[in-house]
């Protein structure tokens, strides 16, 4: 019995060391995912290979994402992006109980009110995806190459505040990396330190 116990607890000490998946770098492919968006329409990342795709983790309660959405600045960039074949997806990875977390019928609403262009907004109620990309802020931007390679990952800007008139005195990080890739060129910047509010895992 003694040794029973010796082995079930070091195998609780490796256990977790041995499954940890370490979050994605620049350079490196970005891990596959599923996830379901408010319509109940399920999007694979695999789906879109081919594309340049952008990830952006939200949470409508978060000051720093209504900084962007209330100014108008994501959706520009939504919108801006889409004409040019960027597959833009916003995920929320709040869990049950936490600020921003919603059910299909309110993210349907929310998607209306902020009028978001994204191609979908996904549902990661158990942070699973969230925690796959390591995803620490909201917002937080991933931009995925058209050979699934993460080629961004940070913050939106340079402005890490929730001032909306900071929007027009910003460095857009976001920008730089997609027009890089739309033009064949190499990201200049391929990761900063993301800002915001912490994900609600």
């Amino acid at each position: 019995m003694k040794n029973l116990i010796v082995v079930l607890a070091a195998a609780l000490l490796v256990a977790p060391a041995a499954f940890a998946r370490k979050a994605p770098l620049p350079g490196q492919g970005a891990p596959d995912f599923k996830l379901t968006d408010a319509e109940g329409q399920t999007h694979r990342l695999a789906d879109h290979k081919g594309k340049i795709v952008v990830l952006e983790w939200t949470n409508p309660g978060c000051p720093y994402v209504r900084k962007h959405y209330d100014s108008g600045n994501m959706q520009k960039l939504q919108e801006e992006y889409a004409k040019k074949g960027v597959v833009w997806f916003s995920i929320v990875s709040s869990a049950p109980g936490k600020q921003g977390h919603m059910t299909p019928e309110e993210a349907k609403a929310r998607v209306k009110k902020d009028k978001s262009k994204a191609a979908a907004l996904l549902l990661d109620p158990d942070g699973r995806v969230g925690r796959l990309y390591d995803a620490k802020t909201t917002p937080h931007l991933y931009v995925v190459d058209k050979k699934g390679i993460l080629s961004y990952m940070g913050a939106i800007d340079d402005k890490p505040t929730f001032f909306k008139g900071d929007v027009k005195k910003a460095k857009s990080y976001v920008r730089a990396a997609l027009d890089a890739l739309l033009a064949g060129a190499k990201v200049a910047e391929p990761a900063t330190k993301p800002y915001g509010c912490s994900v609600k895992y």
